[in-house]
């Protein structure tokens, strides 16, 4: 797949990741994946290996700077406060011998949970640490890497499997709760978020070089 800019990519997640500000979306929404026509290159499945490794380089740092600015509640109780358990996550139950058109959608699903939860924790932490540029960059490079790799998921979804609509899960959103409650949330999320994205650059190796 040839590079798309980020003004594109942001505009083919708006088509199917609806992302909504005042509201949560509904737990089970369908995405109209393939209103865009794609056109894959025979290395998109190397592109979706590379985003996913960069991510997972990054998770992990991302998390620690998000509980850095959170504050010393967070900071002297992040086990707790932030325990992934206790946050909704897509489950991701594919494995290393999984069918390569399973292992697609469930990534997919992840990454729409992801993209949406990012804009939450982003528009919250642009409210409550507005200056932080080390968290609020380290975000919007994480929502731009994520929108790619959907753009190349979708090209594999829709041109490769016939796959037209895979029912997301979003999670709750955080407009309208207590300051803690947001910050919370979004600890919770990115926990889990390092599990999962470890995972997947697991899972996707074997299946890396097959067009």
């Amino acid at each position: 797949m040839k590079f798309i800019p980020t003004g594109v990519a942001s505009l083919l997640l708006v088509m199917h990741c609806r992302l909504v500000a005042g509201k949560a979306l509904p737990v089970d929404s369908p995405s109209p994946l393939c209103e865009k026509k794609y056109t894959c290159s025979n290395k998109v499945f190397e592109q979706i290996r590379k985003q996913v490794i960069l991510l997972n380089g990054t998770a992990q740092e991302l998390f620690n700077i998000y509980v850095k600015w959170q504050g010393d509640t967070f900071r002297n109780h992040t086990d707790k406060l932030c325990n992934p358990d206790t946050i909704f996550f897509p489950a991701f139950h594919v494995n290393q011998t999984s069918e390569k058109k399973e292992i697609v959608v469930a990534l997919y699903k992840i990454f729409a949970f992801l993209n949406a939860s990012l804009g939450n924790i982003t528009r919250d932490q642009e409210e409550l640490n507005p200056k932080v540029t080390e968290l609020l960059e380290r975000l919007n490079n994480t929502t731009k890497t994520t929108r790619g790799l959907m753009v190349n998921l979708s090209c594999l979804l829709c041109t490769r499997y016939n796959v037209s609509q895979v029912d997301v899960i979003y999670g709750e959103s955080t407009k309208g709760k207590n300051l803690f409650k947001k910050k919370q949330q979004g600890c919770q999320v990115l926990a889990k978020y390092v599990q999962v994205i470890s995972k997947a650059a697991q899972v996707l190796l074997p299946h890396i070089n097959d067009v």
